[in-house]
């Protein structure tokens, strides 16, 4: 674990602040006037969700702490616990269905995540940038509806309400963004 300086955090970085693990969600570096600069930076509990602005000079040290990324696979979800598995060592964990948050309707069986760990401890899963989904639902299109920017709305097979072109139909497959949640392409 390394020590920095307070005007050297960036956003992502995972920080050890007041007792908690805490990522910079989001940096502004100030320099006023009168007096020293300083980061302002918004952070989030990696733990608990709770969020917290907190002011450090340049001369303030604060622990940077690097947490390990591992590819795992989603098996099934039992009682609000998923359970992925560790591909190289075969492994089994289960981890609250709430640490995936609004993309948990995008998890897939079968499908490999990125868990990130602090020693033992998993602290956030992330689901691939763009997973396929099929169109339960959606108007029909109207003929000579070609704006370059109309969209309508569709039913995912997971759930999920999205705007889709015209073009695209019930039962295509589409490409979903998982963190814009926005129709990207055709499958």
């Amino acid at each position: 674990m390394a020590k920095i300086n307070g005007n050297e955090i960036r956003p992502g970085n995972v920080l050890e602040h007041n007792d908690g693990l805490w990522i910079a969600v989001k940096v502004n570096h100030v320099k006023p006037g009168k007096g020293g600069a300083f980061a302002q930076v918004e952070m989030k509990n990696l733990r608990n969700g709770s969020k917290l602005n907190e002011r450090f000079r340049s001369d303030d040290k604060v622990e940077k702490i690097r947490l390990e990324q591992k590819e795992q696979q989603f098996l099934y979800e039992n009682d609000q616990m998923l359970v992925f598995m560790d591909m190289e060592t075969y492994d089994q964990i289960e981890l609250q269905a709430e640490l995936l948050g609004d993309r948990r309707p995008f998890l897939q069986d079968g499908m490999m995540v990125t868990i990130e760990y602090f020693g033992e401890e998993a602290l956030n899963v992330s689901v691939p940038q763009k997973v396929t989904c099929i169109v339960k639902d959606t108007e029909p299109a109207i003929k000579g509806q070609t704006a370059a920017n109309s969209y309508k709305p569709a039913i995912l097979d997971n759930g999920l309400r999205i705007m889709i072109p015209p073009f695209v139909g019930p039962e295509e497959a589409i490409i979903v963004n998982t963190e814009t949640f926005e129709y990207s392409e055709r499958a």
